[in-house]
């Protein structure tokens, strides 16, 4: 896509960039990374048994193994081309409102100065740093690809959409060394947490379409206009600059508080922008809620050391890996991403603890019985709108 003949988003460069500046991976052997391999795939075929049998959540007639969404072990430079193909996908209606508007106007021509090619190395140096922190990601919304194999990119009427299940093997490798934890304990773990995703989306069909249908409402919210999202844009550098102050971790940060609170995602939203927010937070903490209470419960029946692992793996969440790192994560709004862990995981154990499991998947219904982001914090509130209502 472009505007005035220079291209938005340089996305081949985007995928060179982020791959020179990939930080290398663990030093394993060649026999030592084909058994991290086949253990990882051995692992997610296991754990879709126990995440379905702990969550009782599965579609009428379905098998095991029969969800159409392929597992991929894969590296850094490969989660770095899937994650440029989910972003090619999602962002392409608002690339081609932005191609269709008449160049010209006061930001036209700064904008053509900066250019994809700019664009694609911020987007390559953004992937490039993600690379080596994540574990595994359900990827929902890319197209199938040759390397990249997906579920079915056009399915038919009532068919479900299916994506595919990424675990980064030298991501997981370089955590396990570095919590000097059980290999074959914390792979496991791993994959219950991503297989729970995986249940997620596939034994509820409607959740994709929800989740797409929100991002692309807020993209449509976005200025497109350049010069207003560039003054948008140095208004936030200069909020960060002039009113930053201690993160507190137990104090919860909503769209209302105080601009240094919020990450550079957040401070260049419009109003109606920041209530679709509000949403979409709720969902993913959520569903991310969700994993770390599924992959804790079926942990102590399969994961021998799991207590050992999740207190572990909790330091390491809090402390992240440096000054630049915390910094990093709080521009970019990962510190919210780490909230949702921790709050959505408070929501599902305390809503279980009400309603029981079969109570508590009644959630799944509808976007109407998603909870709000305001509801996350009091699980009671969801408790009784959605029973409440279920019972008259």
């Amino acid at each position: 896509m472009s505007i005035g003949g220079a291209e938005m988003v340089d996305w081949n460069l985007a995928v060179a960039t982020a791959t020179r500046f990939v930080r290398p991976g663990p030093e394993v052997s060649r026999d030592e990374a084909r058994e991290v391999v086949a253990e990882l795939r051995r692992h997610a075929k296991s754990s879709e048994a126990h995440v379905r049998s702990f969550t009782r959540m599965f579609d009428e007639g379905e098998e095991p193994d029969q969800n159409g969404t392929p597992v991929l072990i894969v590296d850094r430079p490969g989660w770095i081309k899937a994650n440029v193909a989910g972003f090619r996908e999602v962002l392409k209606p608002l690339l081609g409102k932005m191609e269709a508007r008449r160049p010209g106007g006061p930001g036209g021509a700064v904008l053509g100065t900066v250019g994809g090619k700019v664009t694609g190395v911020e987007v390559g140096m953004l992937l490039s740093f993600l690379s080596s922190r994540v574990l595994g990601q359900y990827e929902t919304f890319a197209r199938a690809t040759r390397d990249l194999p997906a579920g079915p990119a056009a399915p038919t009427p009532g068919e479900r959409k299916a994506g595919r299940l990424l675990l980064v093997a030298p991501n997981i490798v370089h955590v396990e060394r570095e919590l000097e934890v059980n290999p074959h304990d914390f792979r496991l773990w791993v994959c219950l947490h991503e297989e729970t995703h995986r249940t997620q989306f596939t034994a509820v069909p409607w959740l994709r379409d929800h989740i797409e249908s929100e991002i692309q409402d807020f993209l449509a919210e976005t200025e497109i206009d350049p010069s207003t999202l560039i003054e948008r844009v140095r208004e936030a550098f200069q909020s960060f600059a002039t009113g930053s102050r201690a993160d507190s971790d137990e104090a919860t940060v909503d769209a209302d508080d105080e601009a240094s609170d919020r990450s550079l995602i957040d401070l260049v939203q419009t109003p109606n922008q920041r209530e679709i927010l509000g949403r979409l937070t709720a969902v993913m903490s959520l569903l991310e809620g969700h994993a770390d209470y599924v992959m804790d419960g079926v942990g102590p029946e399969v994961v021998p050391s799991v207590a050992e692992i999740r207190e572990k793996f909790q330091q390491r969440r809090q402390s992240g890996a440096g000054r630049l790192d915390l910094a990093l994560r709080k521009l970019l709004g990962l510190d919210a991403k780490l909230r949702q862990y921790r709050d959505g995981e408070r929501f599902v154990r305390a809503a279980v603890e009400q309603t029981g499991m079969d109570g508590f998947n009644r959630i799944w219904t509808s976007p109407n019985t998603l909870p709000t982001k305001t509801e996350i914090a009091k699980p009671a509130d969801w408790v009784a709108r959605v029973h409440r209502r279920s019972e008259t």
